[in-house]
């Protein structure tokens, strides 16, 4: 249970939260209920380095993803509320300092989230056409500091990785771009794939089918691609004791298991074949990325991997069977990775800020006093968007317990941060602006869909620079 120290100043606390995606609008939310039982209030700014929020739901998720929307739509009823202010297109660390934040606020919570992709370090990563599938994510999400052009060329690709991310990568990469026009994918990313030469697309993951990381939801929506066939092999399915032990045990591992073989099986009474094939290859460790010759040279020619096999605990150990696969992209999708902040100490190699149940610990091995963490930035990259919750849960527990050691803010009036931005030249955006954006984007669609063969409910805008005029404009002509 969540409770207030009976020692926080009388006046109302002035929280700043660091990223506007659903771990900083669940700590914020969890934060401003929590008044309802005290006699404490809190005065809450989300801060956000792009001009709409959302966060890891407008540039994370593929777009074809429909349950996305029920999400969305809980986020947009928390800050729909009016208790907690937005203020997009504000980047800390540039527009504003840690100084600054200290400054304004008693307290300040860090939800920047992880955006960069985990290292492989293999030979021939750095070759031409060897991608981070978050560069990709981001590209076909419409992020607004990515190029507008995505190089796909390739004929034959390879997903390296066995989680979601690798999935929906795999899927936008082999369906047929037509299919994708019902969702709000941008038009740069329609025309895009529409080009693309793709036919075959190849997953693959280190170890076996009981050991994957992607969820059975993920896993069912690959059947759902028309005329993209799936492709499994017999020789991959590979099961151990704790394999069994996992699949009696587990549902989500025996529904995958099953959803698994029977395409196995399945694939053997086919009668035609689809244009396009998304292949799922298990126990295969990459171990190079070879390059090509000739005009080639610097380029992507295919990847080598290892052939696993199951060590009978859940683990792997290599067979010393080598394997090459030619293709001529590679987008590695093996887990993303935090980005440090300014000022806060942070753990390079787990790529975290440093923190203990979401107090930010200092170099000299103490809470740093108002500073706090929550969602991925604060655990690591892993578990699904509503394990978020649990996170802003017990760190938002943490700051109301050290409210008598907070350290005061020296300029707690709501309307200071606004001046001191608009002094710096700052084109923050808000809430309401936001609303515009969102109706822009749906006219968008609409528009779209009487001049198109299919219903689109939005098309997403792209350029930052446009997404802050639209967002500001009530506030250009008011003025």
């Amino acid at each position: 249970m969540l409770t207030v120290s009976d020692n926080a100043p009388a006046r109302p606390l002035r929280v700043a939260i660091i990223g506007a995606g659903p771990a900083g609008v669940y700590a914020a939310d969890i934060l401003a209920k929590s008044q309802d039982k005290s006699e404490h209030t809190f005065s809450i700014d989300l801060f956000d380095r792009y001009p709409a929020p959302f966060g890891l739901i407008r540039y994370g998720v593929a777009p074809d993803h429909p349950r996305i929307k029920g999400i969305v739509k809980a986020l947009h009823k928390v800050m729909d509320r009016g208790d907690i202010r937005l203020l997009g297109n504000v980047d800390v660390g540039s527009d504003l300092t840690l100084e600054d934040l200290r400054h304004h606020y008693d307290a300040v919570i860090y939800a920047t989230g992880a955006i960069r992709d985990a290292e492989l370090d293999i030979p021939g990563i750095e070759l031409e056409g060897s991608f981070g599938a978050a560069d990709f994510v981001s590209w076909y999400d419409g992020h607004p500091d990515y190029p507008r052009d995505w190089p796909l060329e390739a004929e034959k690709v390879a997903v390296i990785g066995n989680g979601n991310v690798a999935l929906d990568v795999a899927r936008v990469l082999a369906k047929h771009a037509e299919s994708m026009l019902t969702t709000e994918i941008p038009d740069n990313v329609y025309e895009g794939l529409a080009a693309s030469p793709v036919n075959d697309v190849h997953v693959f993951g280190r170890r076996g089918p009981a050991q994957v990381k992607f969820t059975p939801l993920e896993l069912r929506e690959l059947a759902h691609s028309q005329d993209v066939d799936i492709v499994l092999y017999e020789e991959d399915f590979e099961f151990d004791e704790a394999s069994d032990e996992s699949i009696r045990t587990n549902n989500q591992v025996k529904t995958m298991v099953n959803t698994l073989t029977n395409w196995l099986v399945e694939q053997e009474e086919r009668t035609e074949e689809a244009s396009r094939r998304l292949h799922m290859h298990f126990l295969h460790q990459p171990v190079e990325i070879l390059e090509g010759s000739g005009e080639q040279a610097g380029k992507v020619a295919g990847v080598r991997f290892e052939r696993m096999e199951l060590d009978g605990s859940g683990g792997v150990s290599g067979t010393g069977e080598y394997i090459d696969y030619e293709c001529q992209a590679v987008y590695r999708a093996i887990g993303y990775f935090g980005s440090e902040v300014s000022g806060v100490p942070f753990d390079s190699r787990r790529g975290v800020i440093v923190n203990e149940a979401g107090r930010v610990i200092g170099d000299d091995g103490a809470h740093m006093p108002g500073t706090y963490a929550t969602g991925w930035i604060k655990r690591g990259p892993v578990g699904l968007i509503g394990h978020t919750k649990g996170d802003a849960l017990e760190t938002v527990g943490c700051l109301l317990e050290d409210i008598h050691q907070l350290p005061p803010a020296a300029s707690p009036e709501e309307q200071s941060i606004i001046e001191l931005l608009e002094s710096r030249g700052v084109e923050y955006t808000t809430w309401e602006g936001w609303l515009q954006l969102d109706q822009h984007e749906v006219g968008l669609g609409s528009e779209a869909t009487s001049k198109g063969p299919v219903e689109r409910e939005r098309v997403k805008v792209v350029p930052r620079d446009e997404m802050v005029r639209i967002s500001r404009q009530l506030d250009r002509d008011l003025g």
